[in-house]
Order: C-alpha cells, then structure tokens, then sequence
C-alpha cells in the first residue's frame, strides 16, 4: 500500500513538475507554473516520508520545518536585485548535497561489505531501509551503484565549487575578470583525466580514498571553471550550474533508488543545458568556449574610443520625450539596483496617455538573470503586450524617436559590432544607437559590471542622464504633458 501510494504521488508530482517548466515559459501562466512546483515539492517530500523505508519521521520533520523558516527568512529579505546570487547560493547547496549523499552511500557500502565478509547474518539481517536495499543487491548492482556514486559526487563538487565561485562575483564579492592560473585549461584537463583514472580504480574496490581525492579534484574544476569565466558570461554560468544541479540529483536519484528524483534531476538538468545553449546563440558565442572559461579576455588591443560623454538634465530629457511618437525603453540591471521599475512603469503609462507608442526592449542576457527583466517588469504591471524580445525591436530603432537606456551597457554596446578585439565581439546588442536621440540613465562614467567601455555613450545622437535611476525617472514624470 505504502509503495503505491508513493509511486502514485511520485507520477503526480513529476506531471506537475513538467507544468510548471511549461508554464514558466509564458508570462501570463508564470504565477500559475509557480503553483504546480509548490504543490508537486510538498507532494514529492509526503510520499517520501510516508513511503517504505522511510524512518526518524520527527528528526525529518524538525529538519523540514527548520528549512521552510530559513527559506522563509530568506525570501523576505533577499531584493530582486539580488536573486541571481540567491539562484547561484542555492545551487551550491544542490551540489554539497549531492556529495554527502554519495558519501553516506560509500559508507553504507563499506560497512555492510565488511559485515558481509565477518559472515554476520544477524546484523545484516537487521538492517533497515537504504542499508538494506544496498544489502540485497548482486555484485553487478554494487558495481553499477558505484559507478552511480561516483559521478553524483563528481558532478555535485564541481558545481558547489563553482557556484560560490558565481555567487561571489555576481555579489560583487569576486573579481568579475576572467582568471586562470597558469596552465589553463591543462590543469583542468588534468583534474577531469585523474578523476576518470580514479574511477576506473573505484570501480575496482580501490576504496574511500579514490571518491575523496577524485572530490578534492573536482572541487578544484569547479573552481578554476568558472574563476575562467568572465562577468558578462555570468547569465550562462547561473543557468548551466543549475543543468549541473539537476545531473547531479539525477545521479544521486539512481543510488537512492528514488524514481522522481532522477525525473526531477533531468527535467532540470536539460533544462538549464538547453537555456545555456540558447543564451549562447543570442550573444553568437560557442557554447563548449564559454563553458570551458574561453570568453571574458580580449584577442588584442581593444578600440579606442575618442569623444566625450555630454550630460544633459531631466527638463531636456522631458522636452524631447513629450515631442516624441515612438519611444523603446532599455531595462538593465541600474533599474533593478535602483527599483526603479515602478517609475519606468508610471512613466510608461503617462506617454502612452498621451497616444504615443512606448515600446519594452529586453535582451536574453539582460540582467544577469535570463528573465530577471521580465519579471521586473511584470511586478510594476507594464503590459505585457509591449515587452518585446531583442529580434522581435532590433530593426525597429531607426524609425524611433527617442531610445532611453536604463542601467544597461552590455547589451547596448557597438562595439560588439565595431571592434573585433572587443571581449563582446560578435554578441548580437540590441542596436540603440540607430534612434534619433539616445538618452542613458546611469549613475556615473564607469565601465559597467564586466568593466567594457561603451562607445554608445560617445556618440553625436547620445546624451546622458546622470544620476540614480529611481530619482532620474521621478524627476520626469511630473514633466510629461
């Protein structure tokens, strides 16, 4: 009875689970999809707990409720600003997680191999859930579970490592350049060579000791991965440390024995390859370079850009706004760090008020979360009508009037056009600088988080509106007649 009921709850939740990858992929079934996973989550872990094998139900009850105040705590004090460092934290956490679950199932085979070779019958007998799962299985089965272990404790150390690699420079608290230690991709190849030797060794009996040197070495991978990665790349890295997460659920899944575990870990882990290989092809980049720490450096002396910025105030900025017919708003990640979505919101309503045509401009790596505009957006109630994707406005910025950019620099950068030696070359940019008037809100003259200068703010057509995001738009709106 027990088993059935798990099984069942399992199909469920996995359906559900699929929904809400389906329904995230619109904003109007997004709120929706978010549902299903909850619902799908809590039904997975009462299968769980309530399914064969299954013991010390007040500890895993402690354990839960302790976790949902944590996340609890967290979900109220974390800004959006801040949600892809929060993604990046959390799947560090899939990741240690993975690892001492495959240690806790070498420990388990350990002793129940020495149990077996003492010929105690009575405590094999005794033993209870997974320890008796793995006490029952053949020679081949524990061959096949160590194969299982080890690449659950593979995949989950490099994207622990990594992901707080990620964490620290999207918080600022790493440096965003690109940097590898002398060898390169060498050391790499070396570390991911001596973890396939370790395996084989593994495989072989070789003990303990093979899965924790194998562990120290994909630590290390993990690290000087995504140390080789450049901040613009970060967008990538987030959604390809979630595909690593998943593989590593998925494999941890199959030691376990847990079906919807390893359905889970799939979904996830094909997922956020597919999304990696998509943000790729929108900034025309490889996806094996990026991954590999191949993009973030220059291939020589970068441009020069000659000029300079002009600054012009908010009065001016309202006088070319209100004589204006079409107007594309840039969001980046200024107006996040500003929350100044709901003025750009109010701003928006005010010129379309007036009849004119207000338009939404986002890139697919806008951000440094893919969607983190969107969802920006959707929180101060812009239609979503007019949030157009980078291929569905690009053409359209020559016959615009007026281009504001937001706290964005990347994605609006020409030289990914201009300058071949640019670390951007070749990314397609949303192409702003082909409106009649350019206006940028930004806080100062810096380079911006991945430390690229932007010739856009240079050009005859640009004027800059310095100043806090928030404060700039609010400046405006009393202007708008």
């Amino acid at each position: 009875m027990e088993y059935g009921f798990t099984t069942a709850a399992y199909v469920v939740a996995a359906v559900l689970f699929i929904l809400s990858l389906g329904g995230l992929s619109g904003q109007e079934s997004a709120k929706r999809a978010v549902w299903y996973g909850i619902v799908g989550m809590a039904l997975a872990v009462l299968a769980t707990l309530y399914g064969p094998g299954a013991h010390n139900w007040l500890i895993s009850a402690v354990m839960i409720a302790v976790g949902g105040v944590i996340g609890w705590v967290v979900a109220q004090r974390v800004q959006m600003t801040e949600m892809p460092q929060l993604v990046a934290a959390m799947h560090s956490l899939v990741g240690l997680a993975a690892v001492f679950i495959g240690y806790n199932t070498e420990f388990e085979m350990s002793g129940i191999a020495a149990l077996q070779a003492a010929g105690n019958g009575d405590a094999l007998n005794a033993l209870t859930g997974f320890a008796q799962k793995i006490a029952m299985k053949s020679g081949s089965e524990i061959a096949i579970l160590r194969v299982e272990t080890f690449l659950g404790v593979f995949i989950g150390a490099v994207t622990f490592t990594g992901s707080v690699i990620a964490y620290g420079k999207l918080a600022g608290k790493v440096d965003g350049k690109a940097k590898k230690l002398p060898g390169g991709h060498v050391l790499n190849a070396g570390a991911a060579l001596l973890s396939l030797v370790l395996l084989v060794m593994y495989f072989n009996g070789a003990g303990t000791w093979a899965l924790a040197v194998m562990t120290l070495a994909a630590f290390f991978i993990g690290y000087h991965l995504i140390m080789g990665i450049g901040g613009a790349d970060m967008p990538v890295v987030v959604s390809m440390l979630n595909s690593y997460s998943g593989w590593a659920a998925a494999a941890i899944g199959f030691s376990l024995s847990n079906d919807l575990l390893i359905v889970v870990g799939a979904l996830v882990g094909s997922s956020g390859a597919i999304l990696s290989y998509i943000m790729c092809k929108a900034m025309n980049r490889s996806f094996i370079s990026v991954i590999l720490g191949g993009f973030g450096g220059t291939a020589g002396p970068a441009m020069e850009v000659t000029g300079e910025q002009i600054a012009i105030d908010a009065d001016g900025v309202a006088a070319a706004l209100n004589d204006a017919e079409s107007v594309i708003i840039v969001p980046g990640y200024g107006m996040a760090v500003a929350q100044a979505q709901q003025s750009v919101s109010e701003l928006t309503r005010k010129l379309r008020a007036k009849g004119k045509e207000v338009r939404f401009a986002i890139h697919p790596v806008a951000g440094r979360l893919p969607g983190h505009m969107n969802v920006l957006l959707a929180e101060a109630k812009v239609p979503y009508d007019i949030v157009l994707e980078m291929d569905e406005i690009n053409e359209d910025f020559p016959s615009t009037d007026v281009a504001i950019i937001i706290g964005s620099n990347d994605i609006v950068n020409p030289a990914a056009q201009e300058d071949p030696n640019s670390p951007i070359a070749g990314m397609p940019v949303l192409e702003v600088w082909k409106a009649k008037q350019v206006f940028v809100s930004k806080r100062g003259q810096g380079t911006g988080y991945s430390g690229i200068e932007n010739p856009l703010f240079y050009k005859d057509n640009t004027r800059m509106f310095y100043g806090d995001a928030k404060k700039s738009i609010d400046q405006l709106l009393p202007m708008i007649e």
